[in-house]
């Protein structure tokens, strides 16, 4: 690539040259959604540290500095600012589940991806309600499996049932690239991240904060089934950009700045502000079609939307600050 294009954009709108990622993020990135907090979220941050230590799962190595380290009740406040302490509970104890769950499978996966399968043949089994659980984990799966059943109508759990077992199944997808001698080319790459994403299991939770369920053509409108898809996106590509220093230090392959990078071959800064782009792109998107359908849409319908737009939104202002992605304040932002 020229020089003339590793410098693009590697300035903050002063044109003063941006410091470090995080600066070169904040100025970029297209941002239409303001911060937003729950004000229950300290509440919830107690509960999840209440529900994590009741399932045994703060009793296994490095899970209680890695909660620290990722505040899942910060995040679930940021997405869900308006809904209520045991919408927001559950929202908290899931994110904090899949951090587990995302990091123990990365960890058995890089050894081989046939380790795996009994821990993902468990969460399938759970999530399809067939199974008794035989591990910690697998416990954790069934009672927040209850919990959503307990809060949500029977179709919106199966539609969280079914979205969580997909992004089961994308973890064992997410290994197996990870093992080849190459890695994955950009498209690949993309199609995985969107799998291991974790999001769309949420937005059934968004849909039970409504007064009532969407009807079954709202729910499965095209432009609402793309604004999921672009709301997955970009939710998962943003802490990519923060998490980018941190994947290629740990030898992280699936994730969105790294994939340009490799397709580009070209610095770190250079292939954040490419993948910056993607994902202003993507929003944009989001912010049309949203505009479009709207009109049609019914209050609930339009509150759902809105999780969907909480999880942009909250992706963002919690991957600035924690703690968990603290390498992109301190690498500089400049290609040489």
């Amino acid at each position: 690539m020229s020089t003339t294009h590793e410098e693009v954009g590697l300035v903050t709108q002063g044109g003063i040259p941006a410091s470090n990622l995080t600066e070169l993020i904040d100025t970029h990135l297209h941002m239409p959604f303001p911060f937003l907090s729950n004000a229950h979220a300290s509440r919830a941050a107690t509960g999840v540290d209440t529900w994590l230590r009741t399932c045994g799962l703060t009793d296994e190595l490095g899970v209680e500095a890695m909660i620290a380290f990722t505040r899942p009740a910060e995040l679930a406040s940021c997405i869900s600012p308006t809904v209520e302490l045991d919408l927001l509970q559950i929202v908290a104890n899931q994110i904090a589940y899949q951090f587990i769950f995302d990091d123990r499978a990365e960890e058995i996966g890089r050894r081989s991806p046939a380790l795996l399968l009994p821990m993902l043949s468990e969460s399938i089994s759970v999530l399809r309600g067939d199974a008794r659980p035989s591990t910690p984990l697998g416990a954790a799966l069934a009672d927040l499996h209850r919990q959503v059943r307990e809060r949500c109508t029977p179709a919106q759990a199966a539609r969280w049932a079914c979205k969580s077992r997909e992004y089961v199944h994308g973890l064992l997808y997410e290994a197996v690239a990870q093992a080849q001698p190459l890695p994955p080319h950009m498209a690949l790459s993309t199609s995985i991240r969107s799998l291991t994403a974790g999001v769309e299991p949420f937005f059934p939770l968004a849909e039970a904060a409504q007064p009532h369920e969407l009807s079954p053509d709202e729910l499965h409108h095209p432009a609402m089934q793309r604004l999921s898809r672009l709301s997955a996106d970009a939710a998962v590509w943003i802490p990519d950009l923060f998490s980018a220093v941190k994947e290629q230090r740990t030898g992280g392959m699936i994730n969105l700045a790294l994939a340009h990078q490799r397709a580009h071959r070209c610095s770190l800064p250079t292939a954040v502000m490419l993948a910056i782009r993607q994902i202003n792109g993507t929003i944009r998107e989001f912010e049309r079609l949203y505009e479009e359908i709207k009109p049609e849409l019914s209050p609930a319908a339009i509150g759902y939307v809105d999780g969907m737009v909480g999880w942009i939104r909250g992706c963002y202002y919690w991957s600035r600050s924690v703690p968990r992605y603290a390498d992109a304040a301190l690498t500089p932002a400049h290609t040489h």
